[in-house]
């Protein structure tokens, strides 16, 4: 049987940010969706790790890579392969981090929308904006002010995973959107550099929210991935 699969979703997203890669790649193993509980990176991959298979792949995108990243920190022996999307593994400048703390003062006083919208800026003549803020509402709906606060708090304190990244042993996928201004092209690159078996993808005409914005890509991306040789440890 092929190993499971573990989505994590990014920042106020839920399973429905993964709807394209759950749907078909289900369909030749188990997919799992792990929702970050907890208000800091570690408090999200400790709760993790004890749900995890003996043997797992885990695919994060934004938060949720940050999340991986920090499960095979802990737990390296069950991860077989890795996938990083749209994934900033250093910790947070404080310039970044004091526009986010707009963003959670904006999402406190009742704006939890208009902080989304900043959060992940949208090309406003892109095919598939309307359905992606559509989406984006629901999400924050559905998961509310408190859980945005909570991982806004994660990404502002998230550690550097420089080391962990220079020490992974497994295959390794880093999927970036050439047009992603949260997450350049460079911090991808330098992403693939430190990682020992890490293969990069750049998703041309793409911005952060790639499972959304190119879901046929990732997915087909993602296949190959999974389908790449094994390392011997």
């Amino acid at each position: 049987m092929n190993e499971p699969v573990i989505l994590i979703p990014g920042l106020l997203c839920d399973a429905r940010a993964f709807e394209h890669q759950i749907l078909h790649l289900s369909r030749h193993r188990p997919v799992m969706i792990a929702q970050p509980q907890g208000h800091t990176v570690e408090e999200m991959s400790a709760a993790l790790v004890p749900q995890l298979p003996p043997r797992a792949v885990v695919v994060g995108q934004g938060l949720g890579g940050d999340v991986a990243l920090d499960v095979l920190r802990r737990a390296g022996d069950r991860i077989s392969r890795i996938a990083l999307i749209s994934t900033d593994p250093l910790a947070e400048p404080a310039n970044i981090a004091a526009a986010r703390e707009a963003r959670m003062v904006a999402a406190r006083a009742g704006r939890l929308f208009q902080a989304v919208a900043e959060e992940y800026p949208l090309d406003e003549a892109g095919p598939r904006t309307g359905a992606m803020t559509a989406l984006l509402r629901e999400m924050a709906d559905h998961l509310g002010e408190g859980v945005y606060l909570a991982q806004s708090r994660a990404m502002q304190r998230r550690p550097d995973q420089q080391k962990t990244l220079r020490r992974a042993t497994v295959p390794a996928l880093i999927l970036g959107g050439a047009r992603d201004t949260l997450v350049p092209p460079r911090r991808h690159e330098l992403v693939a550099g430190l990682m020992p078996f890490a293969k990069l993808r750049m998703i041309e005409g793409a911005g952060h929210l790639l499972t959304l914005e190119a879901p046929e890509v990732v997915t087909a991306a993602l296949e190959e991935f999974l389908r790449g040789p094994m390392l011997l440890r």
